[in-house]
């Protein structure tokens, strides 16, 4: 089975994670099965960000006793045959938030997006926040034009186009804006608010995980707005 839990923010290092965390540990943990179970964080969108490895590596470590590694690219020439072992060795990877659109990019220019989509296709548990969250889907909304210095804060970008839909992260601060990309498009689109997650399962919603926050399914009817709150698993 192929899944993704994709997490619409919060502060890893703050904890507010933690129910989605524990979630995401017990996938990694039954696919490890006898075994320890073993997460690769990738961190690209920040720009490999040590300090937010490190977090990571604190929590699922310290908290859930898995073992972690870190697929550093941004500022080193990539060794294809020593990040092609560390995925074969994951059980689950968890790409971190920031620069969404310069992750998906800069993957594609290294070479580890296959890495990555052969994972998936092996059963590899992807969780990701904010940019890791967002960046399978089709149509993301992201502030990565703000990063670039191109216009408006939050803007739409394609996505890798795994998953179908339109998505934004952050979507409690962003509904407003988001919600009238959607009234004016057709089409499905999701809002995963902070400290809340949906989970796939070969492509398909099946639920959502919260510590805090909510996820949801909304739609457009003639001008309206329709939302639906995705239920807990």
């Amino acid at each position: 089975m192929k899944r993704i839990v994709a997490i619409g923010g919060g502060e890893l290092r703050e904890r507010t994670t933690m129910k989605i965390d524990e979630y995401i540990a017990k996938l990694a943990k039954e696919r490890a099965g006898e075994n320890r179970a073993n997460a690769l964080f990738i961190p690209t969108a920040s720009h490999d960000y040590m300090p937010y490895y490190n977090t990571f590596h604190k929590v699922y470590t310290g908290t859930f006793n898995i073992k972690t590694d870190v697929a550093l690219t941004v500022f080193k020439e990539v060794d294809m045959e020593k990040m092609r072992a560390k995925f074969e060795k994951a059980d689950m990877i968890y790409v971190g938030g920031g620069d969404t659109v310069f992750m998906i990019e800069h993957w594609k220019k290294t070479g580890l997006l296959p890495l990555i989509k052969d994972a998936y296709e092996r059963g590899v548990i992807l969780a990701g926040l904010s940019a890791g969250a967002i960046c399978w889907f089709s149509d993301i909304y992201t502030d990565s034009a703000a990063a670039l210095g191109e216009g408006d804060k939050y803007a739409m970008f394609e996505g890798l186009n795994w998953i179908k839909g339109k998505i934004s992260p952050h979507y409690g601060a962003r509904m407003l804006d988001f919600d009238k990309i959607v009234c004016y498009n057709l089409g499905c689109a999701y809002g995963i608010e902070d400290d809340a997650a949906l989970v796939i399962e070969d492509g398909e919603i099946v639920g959502s995980v919260s510590s805090g926050g909510k996820a949801w399914q909304i739609t457009s009817e003639n001008g309206a707005i329709q939302k639906k709150e995705i239920a807990l698993l």
